[in-house]
C-alpha cells in the first residue's frame, strides 16, 4: 500500500505547485505581453468608459445596432447559456419572439434574411460581436432612424469589420454604435 500512497501524494503536491503556481505564473506573464496587460478593453467617450469590447451590451433603441441576445441578460457575473437544445419548445418559443420582435423593427427585412446570430443566444451570453450579415440587415433601420444614408453606414460597417486570417468576419457592436454616434 505504501507504494501506492507516497507517488500518489508526490504526483499531487507536483500538480499542485504547477497548476496553482507555475502555470498561472505563465498565463499572467502572456497577458502581460497582450494589449491592455490582460485587464479587458475599456471603451470611453469623452474620458467616461461607457462598456467593455469583449462584453455584449443590450441596445434597444432604433438608432443602434443590435448585439447577440443575452441568455444571462448581459450579466456577466451570470454568464452561461440557456442550456437549451435547439428542440425545446420553450427555446423554439424564444427564437420566435426574437424574430417577431425583430421584424417589427425592421419591416424591410424578410424573415429569411435574419443573421442567425442577431435571434440566438451565445453561448456565454455576453457575445459583444456580430456578424457583417448581422450588421448588414440592420442598415436600414438604422439609416431611417438616424437620417443618415445607406452607403454611409455600411462604409462604417466595413470599416469596423475584424476580418482574422481563417476567422469568421465580425464587428463589435458596442465599437460600431459609438462610432455612430461619433457621425457627423
Amino acid at each position: 500500500m505504501k507504494q501506492y500512497i507516497l507517488p500518489a501524494i508526490r504526483i499531487t503536491f507536483f500538480c499542485f505547485i504547477f497548476f496553482c503556481g507555475a502555470y498561472s505564473l505563465l498565463i499572467l506573464g502572456i497577458a502581460q505581453i497582450a494589449p491592455d496587460k490582460g485587464e479587458g478593453q475599456t471603451l470611453a467617450v469623452n474620458n467616461k468608459i461607457i462598456g467593455y469590447a469583449l462584453e455584449g451590451q443590450s441596445f434597444t433603441k432604433d438608432k443602434y445596432f443590435n448585439g447577440r441576445p443575452s441568455a444571462a441578460g448581459y450579466n456577466a457575473a451570470g454568464s452561461s447559456g440557456s442550456n437549451k437544445g435547439p428542440s425545446n419548445p420553450e427555446y423554439l418559443k424564444d427564437v420566435q419572439n426574437r424574430i417577431d420582435s425583430f421584424l417589427v423593427h425592421n419591416p424591410n427585412v424578410k424573415k429569411e434574411n435574419i443573421a442567425s446570430d442577431l435571434v440566438t443566444a451565445s453561448g456565454s451570453g455576453l457575445d459583444p460581436d456580430i456578424s457583417i450579415e448581422a450588421a448588414i440587415v440592420q442598415v436600414g433601420r438604422i439609416a431611417k432612424a438616424r437620417n443618415i444614408g445607406v452607403e454611409k453606414i455600411r462604409s462604417l460597417i466595413d470599416t469596423h469589420a475584424e476580418r482574422p486570417f481563417l476567422g469568421i468576419e465580425k464587428v463589435n457592436v458596442l465599437k460600431l454604435n459609438i462610432a455612430l454616434d461619433q457621425l457627423k
